[in-house]
């Protein structure tokens, strides 16, 4: 097993909008900037691991068109293995919409072409590769057949498989193949029901046959629950200036740390200290910082933590019920 992360998911080339504010229905309003770059949550997931020092792999599918084709080129530019990533003749690349308005919120409209023919003929054809993996990620923006075959192919040679439910949907086909699942609050919301926070990230445990979970809370931080233990860990303080990529940024740094050799809590801590710094910059893929910068902050969050408060599940959990 080769250490590194490898990475099935999708890719969409991101046209980003800055707005004031995003428009209401049937409104038109003034742009106040425009951005082309490489994205999509498997390519970001990618980036970002990469970003943080270890082999990355990325099975995928683009178009036979110039974004495919500059989709391949960042790849190696980013030192991303993409033996992978196949073109696809007839469907485009994916392509992904954000509106961010200044306070850094977004909403994104995505296209996804290639990424619905990626299919489980095209991963079955690469399984060596994800076989070789020591850490599996996954997300939903590609058919979940194909992400569920790649998780029995990892479960079966002994890989650590993370999934981001992200978009939120059904993922019972996923139950006893993911040791951790993380998603951020709105989709935890959708994937598993609960009296609050705590109930329902056991409850989505429960569901997927006992594994972890992580769930993103934004500024609020970060919810650990692993069996019957949970543990808050308090957001990086940064002034937000574009949330697109933002969760991305978070998990391929979890994935990268976990196959550092890192337990779940000290990944956690970096994976948030370095998603911290991606919200303060514009852009997704591009935004991913590399360990010189994510270490000093990490360790100045480490030397404050003995005067943290506020790092117990349960408590979150009655604060943020309904």
């Amino acid at each position: 097993m080769t250490p590194g992360v490898v990475v099935v998911g999708s890719f969409m080339m991101d046209h980003i909008v800055y707005v004031e504010r995003r428009p209401q229905p049937g409104e038109t309003v003034r742009g106040l900037g425009f951005h082309v770059s490489e994205g999509g949550k498997g390519f970001n997931q990618a980036v970002a691991a990469s970003r943080a020092g270890v082999t990355v792999r990325m099975l995928g599918r683009v178009g036979d068109d110039d974004l495919g084709r500059r989709f391949l080129n960042r790849a190696r530019i980013e030192g991303i293995e993409a033996d992978g990533i196949g073109l696809d003749p007839e469907f485009g690349t994916g392509v992904g919409v954000p509106v961010v308005d200044q306070s850094g919120e977004n909403a994104i409209v995505v296209v996804p072409g290639a990424n619905d023919r990626f299919t489980v003929e095209h991963l079955m054809a690469h399984a060596a590769l994800v076989s070789d993996a020591q850490v599996l990620l996954l997300q939903r923006e590609i058919p979940d057949s194909t992400a569920v075959r790649a998780a029995e192919l990892a479960r079966a040679a002994g890989a650590y498989v993370v999934l981001n439910p992200a978009p939120a949907g059904p993922i019972d086909a996923f139950r006893g193949l993911v040791d951790l699942v993380v998603p951020n609050e709105g989709e935890l919301a959708t994937l598993a029901r609960g009296s609050d926070l705590l109930e329902r990230a056991h409850n989505l445990s429960a569901s997927l046959g006992g594994c972890d979970v992580i769930v993103t809370l934004g500024p609020a931080g970060v919810l650990l629950v692993t069996g019957d233990d949970s543990r808050i860990f308090a957001a990086q303080s940064v002034e937000a200036v574009d949330t697109t990529g933002a969760g991305d940024c978070f998990c391929g740094n979890l994935a990268a740390r976990l196959s550092l050799g890192d337990a779940l809590g000290p990944a956690v801590e970096y994976a948030i200290v370095a998603s911290g710094i991606a919200v303060g910059r514009r852009g997704a893929a591009n935004a991913a910082p590399v360990p010189d910068e994510v270490l000093p902050l990490l360790r100045a969050r480490r030397d404050a933590e003995s005067t943290d408060e506020g790092r117990d599940g349960a408590a979150l959990a009655t604060a943020r019920k309904g």
